[in-house]
């Protein structure tokens, strides 16, 4: 399964379950507000989208309507409160992950 984690800047939650899962997803990260922003191209690689909150949700239907309703979008809500693969950002991301995928 392609999951797609996306945060805010692409540094820290997003990049860290990106290396957390790839052992057993394929998996890749972006952002929405960094220099090269999420692409309606890795939004269609995608079979599950995971965003780290719901306000990154809604941005991706403005963003891109059409792409939107066709993916599985789940939220983590894992707050901007972390650093790159600080422990409690993994405990966080392996609790919500099982519980939703």
């Amino acid at each position: 399964m392609n999951v797609l984690f996306i945060c805010n800047q692409n540094q820290n939650r997003s990049k860290t379950a990106e290396d957390l899962f790839r052992d057993r997803f394929t998996t890749r990260s972006a952002g929405l507000y960094n220099d090269h922003p999420v692409t309606e191209q890795e939004l269609a690689w995608a079979d599950v989208i995971a965003v780290m909150d719901d306000f990154q949700r809604t941005e991706l239907a403005k963003r891109f309507p059409q792409v939107y309703l066709k993916k599985r979008i789940i939220s983590l809500n894992v707050p901007d409160v972390f650093k790159y693969h600080q422990p409690e950002l993994v405990t966080l991301l392996n609790e919500r992950v099982a519980a939703l995928l």
